[in-house]
């Protein structure tokens, strides 16, 4: 079996407003199959998210976006 190769996906996070919504969202991740770790900060305004081939970045925006946030890759 071929490793598992994983990606660093940085993406901006607009509406947080405390370390609640920054958990919200970790733990959201968490469950997304493919999603190795992701490490967001509200006081920044970002999102570090870890993962292999099985969760796209599609994915991953649409699952912080269906907590009511918006989300977009950091330029």
């Amino acid at each position: 079996m071929p490793p598992e190769t994983s990606a660093t996906l940085e993406l901006t996070v607009h509406g947080m407003h405390c370390g609640s919504c920054a958990l919200l969202i970790d733990d959201a991740l968490a469950d997304l199959p493919g999603v190795i770790t992701s490490r967001t900060s509200s006081k920044k305004g970002r999102s570090a998210i870890t993962h292999d081939q099985r969760a796209t970045q599609a994915q991953i925006v649409a699952t912080i976006q269906d907590l009511g946030y918006r989300a977009e890759p950091t330029s």
